[in-house]
């Protein structure tokens, strides 16, 4: 199957928040699944350094409609694409753009979301075959690099900051262009229930709608 690139989109444009499901244990990912999709979440992640994740992303793909994208984060070797999409995973995130990692992705018929820094770092990954930037660590980086990219990064490429974002700051990123947000322990930690997923969810999703 090749990613259809219209899914992706449609995703973003209906919630560009992307959860971050690190430690999730796969006997609860299919509630907490369930609690972000009721939310509006309509992409989700599991990094592949949680307990079990092919099983989590098993039990999300599953049980979760179509048009919600089920992926892994933090995939790092070239071998672990075929075992993503084995268990069901559409989407590739990185904390890196390791080209090699980019082009299994694309060749395996799955979305990337490679991680980038730099401007240089940006457009060596969209020739690899990325198709959306993990603008990473957001904390780092700022609303004002965020504006300084979008100057030169073609408006239809999102632009997708990650790492210690709040319902509270994403206005900033917003309006300096950011496309949309990867949502990590401020949405879902270890040991939180479904049902405060769902609060944080709720919280995230009201935010985003705020910024429309």
């Amino acid at each position: 199957m090749n990613s259809n690139p219209k899914l992706l989109e449609d995703a973003l444009r209906r919630t560009g928040l992307i959860a971050i499901l690190r430690g999730v244990r796969n006997t609860e990912a299919e509630a907490i699944g369930a609690a972000l999709y009721e939310s509006g979440f309509r992409i989700i992640e599991v990094p592949l350094n949680s307990p079990e994740p092919l099983a989590s992303i098993a039990a999300l793909r599953k049980s979760l409609p179509a048009d919600c994208i089920v992926g892994a984060g933090t995939v790092l070797k070239t071998e672990q694409v075929e075992q993503v999409k084995a268990a069901g995973g559409e989407l590739i995130v990185m904390p890196h753009s390791d080209g090699a990692v980019i082009r299994a992705a694309k060749n395996a018929g799955l979305y990337c979301a490679p991680g980038v820094a730099t401007v240089t770092e940006a457009f060596a990954a969209l020739a690899a075959g990325a198709d959306v930037l993990k603008m990473f660590p957001a904390e780092q980086l700022g609303p004002h690099v965020v504006k300084a990219w979008r100057a030169v990064v073609p408006r239809e490429i999102a632009l997708l900051p990650v790492g210690g974002i709040a319902p509270h700051g994403m206005a900033a990123f917003r309006e300096a262009g950011a496309s949309g947000f990867g949502l990590g322990s401020a949405l879902y930690s270890p040991g939180l229930s479904a049902d405060e997923v769902r609060q944080r969810a709720q919280a995230f999703t009201a935010a985003w709608k705020a910024l429309a």
